[in-house]
């Protein structure tokens, strides 16, 4: 690999431009909130003759030829609670994918995989991760909406009121109690996660406790209650690193459902690079230069976070390009 190093980011005084095209905030899904509450919608779209389902189980749908591969409603049974998706706003790619723009989608939530394809060498059951990186944006969109709402579904069955078990509504997007009539809709759970630069313009990453020695990443944590985005950045990096940062810079967000989070990217500087990890998130910090992160990067020593992450675009976005990493799996 090359060890060219790219120029110096941008000074502290420049604008940061955001950080773009993100892997799991791609667009191509109207959602379609307003068809939601149409009476007999699930009926509707069972009957309609360009309806396409997409499977999911235990997070994974099947894919041939690099597309989503939906099915026709007339050939499944909905036997499972299944979620309107919406409409396309774009057609699909490739013999597996496509449909034209406007197709109308439904969820299904499966026990287990369908053997359907069992001995179709062409279709592949693929995650999340795998989707990010692999599918075009109509299909990454539908993933990662489907897997978002599917772990709501899946943990979220009984009213939190009062245990009763509770009644789909609104085309898969509501629950609702049928002894208090409370309504119960899915949830996210925002989340700081954010580049460290100090006054040398080096870069902090650290390494969690639950992670291999080699692996590196940005720092992160959830907002609390009653606390704004901004001062969850400061509290989060002082918690994990002890480091005091000034200046957050919002650049971007990316859902991330595992199982429900919602990660929202800034940038901030640091008062001083004293940094301590705090041993039990974070059992590693470390500052980087551009020349050590290419060459640690280069070299296996350190391992840093998937292109399918917003932290691999905070890092890149400081960094100044993509960083070419060594050929073959990482830990």
């Amino acid at each position: 690999m090359s060890n060219t190093v790219p120029p110096a980011g941008p000074s502290p005084e420049d604008a940061h431009p955001p950080l773009g095209s993100l892997a799991l905030a791609r667009a191509g899904v109207d959602r379609g909130g307003d068809w939601r509450v149409t009476p007999g919608l699930m009926e509707r779209l069972w009957s309609a003759p360009g309806t396409k389902v997409m499977l999911i189980a235990h997070g994974r749908s099947p894919v041939r030829d690099s597309s989503l591969l939906l099915v026709d409603a007339a050939s499944i049974d909905p036997t499972r609670t299944p979620v309107y998706l919406g409409h396309t706003t774009v057609a699909g790619a490739g013999p597996a994918g496509s449909e034209p723009a406007g197709t109308d989608v439904v969820l299904l939530m499966l026990k287990e995989p369908s053997n359907q394809w069992e001995g179709d060498e062409s279709v592949r059951w693929i995650g999340l991760r795998e989707a990010a990186t692999e599918l075009p944006a109509r299909d990454a969109a539908l993933f990662v909406e489907a897997a978002a709402i599917a772990n709501w579904h899946a943990t979220h069955t009984h009213c939190p009121r009062c245990g009763t078990p509770t009644d789909v509504e609104s085309g898969g997007w509501v629950r609702r109690c049928p002894v208090d009539n409370s309504e119960h809709f899915p949830r996210t759970d925002p989340a700081i996660i954010a580049t460290v630069i100090d006054e040398n313009d080096r870069l902090l990453l650290g390494s969690s406790a639950q992670w291999s020695n080699k692996r590196f990443s940005t720092l992160a944590g959830f907002v609390e209650p009653g606390e704004s985005l901004e001062a969850a950045v400061i509290r989060e990096i002082a918690e994990e690193s002890g480091v005091r940062v000034h200046s957050p810079r919002y650049l971007g967000s990316q859902p991330w459902p595992f199982p429900a989070s919602l990660m929202l990217g800034f940038t901030a500087r640091a008062h001083s690079a004293e940094a301590v990890p705090d041993g039990v998130e974070i059992s590693d910090l470390r500052w980087f230069t551009r020349q050590e992160l290419t060459e640690a990067v280069g070299s296996g020593e350190v391992v840093i976070a998937s292109g399918a992450s917003i932290a691999r675009s905070l890092i890149e976005h400081w960094y100044g390009g993509p960083i070419a990493e060594p050929a073959g799996p990482q830990p």
